[in-house]
């Protein structure tokens, strides 16, 4: 299974995961000029900007470490450009979805609320 399609099974469990849990999916997928958002969702008094990390079981860097400074600032940026198009009441929050697949598989996984913010980017 290459990295593509290690991806989008991710994301796919990321999504039906947050809707089961009472969240609403807005947008997938969303590119600006300074980067992607994999999924944003809204729910529990949150604008949910989530990144999805999905890797093989085997894989040598975890899901969570995989989430470098540059990669933060570039959802921090295209989320605030999301916002300034989309205004909205709710608290913006950065959560991360990461799911470890095996033999095609999604062997477990983890939504990590408020991974974290935006102070500093």
């Amino acid at each position: 299974m290459g990295s593509k399609e290690t991806g989008r099974l991710g994301e796919d469990l990321a999504a039906r995961v947050l809707e089961e849990d009472g969240y609403t999916v807005v947008a997938r997928n969303v590119h600006t000029l300074y980067g992607e958002v994999d999924i944003i969702a809204e729910g529990e008094g949150c604008i949910c900007f989530v990144e999805v990390r999905a890797r093989q079981k085997a894989g040598m860097v975890s899901p969570l470490e995989s989430i470098t400074p540059a990669k933060k600032r570039k959802i921090v940026m295209t989320a605030l450009l999301y916002l300034n198009d989309h205004p909205t009441e709710l608290q913006p929050r950065f959560d991360l979805f990461c799911a470890c697949i095996q033999g095609g598989k999604v062997d477990c996984y983890e939504h990590i609320k408020g991974a974290f913010d935006a102070d500093g980017y």
